[in-house]
């Protein structure tokens, strides 16, 4: 099992509020910039980076890595902060709000990736999106993860995203270095390995919740949402208006907003 010390993390911003940020799969810390600076000097966001992502060390294929993952950002928890998470990092930073809820202060689930959610309450969406994912996960079965990288983006990017062959080298070399963990995570996302669904479970989570979702996303993700809403115990869902799955990267502004407005609402309470 890798040391939880072995991550990388990088802190951005100086603001009084200390805020855990987990960014999604194949991208980065990096990925957090725009927030932290819409968020104009408001919180300090301590942002690691993923096995296999950014300047973390590889997955070695040992160990579960949703555990491992959960452990590393778990021990950036030195103190109660505030933490968010996109997507997979969504998940990551639902399951502390369920282990440390002594440790954090509020949560922002940016499109948490829980289809299990949505099995539940909506099948016949969590169908489609299987359905338009098997393309690349074909491409995962095969070995080809440079396709299955690039399709990956793709079903997850809106129409005015750039293009793969548009994107840097660079940028396509670590979203290849990182499809490799998607498959690692699935019994996770879709059957709910770890039982966070099991009553009593999400109701530890008893800190207040915001929920987010961009309204040009795939339909499953805000039956994700509203589910979760209803399943836990001081959550909340918003919308970030013409944003698709990749919402606090390319609409940093607006999610600085509603999260500003969160905190504004949960410091009146």
């Amino acid at each position: 099992m890798k040391d939880p010390s072995s991550v990388h993390v990088r802190t951005l911003g100086q603001g009084a509020r200390k805020l855990l940020t987990l960014h999604c799969t194949i991208a980065h810390s990096g990925a957090w910039s725009g927030l932290a600076a819409a968020l104009e000097g408001e919180a300090t966001l301590i942002a690691p980076d993923m096995l296999s992502h950014g300047r973390s060390p590889d997955w070695d294929g040992q160990g579960d890595y949703f555990d491992l993952t959960t452990e590393m950002a778990a021990a950036q928890l030195t103190e109660p902060m505030d933490v968010i998470g996109h997507s997979f990092g969504g998940m990551i930073a639902l399951r502390l709000a369920t282990e440390y809820p002594d440790l954090i202060r509020s949560a922002v689930l940016i499109e948490p990736v829980f289809f299990a959610v949505a099995k539940q309450d909506a099948p016949e969406l969590v169908a489609k999106h299987d359905h338009e994912a098997q393309p690349y996960t074909d491409a995962l079965v095969a070995g080809d993860m440079a396709l299955a990288a690039r399709l990956f983006n793709r079903m997850w990017s809106t129409d005015d995203s750039p293009r793969w062959p548009d994107l840097p080298e660079r940028t396509r070399a670590a979203m290849v270095r990182g499809v490799h963990v998607v498959p690692a995570v699935e019994d996770v996302l879709f059957q709910d390995q770890k039982g966070l669904l099991n009553p009593g479970v999400l109701d530890r989570a008893t800190m207040p919740i915001l929920i987010l979702s961009g309204s040009k996303t795939h339909p499953v993700m805000p039956a994700i949402g509203q589910g979760l809403q209803r399943r836990l115990p001081n959550a909340s869902c918003a919308v970030v208006e013409r944003a698709g799955h990749m919402v606090p990267i390319s609409h940093p502004q607006d999610t600085a907003r509603l999260v500003q407005q969160f905190w504004q609402n949960t410091r009146d309470r």
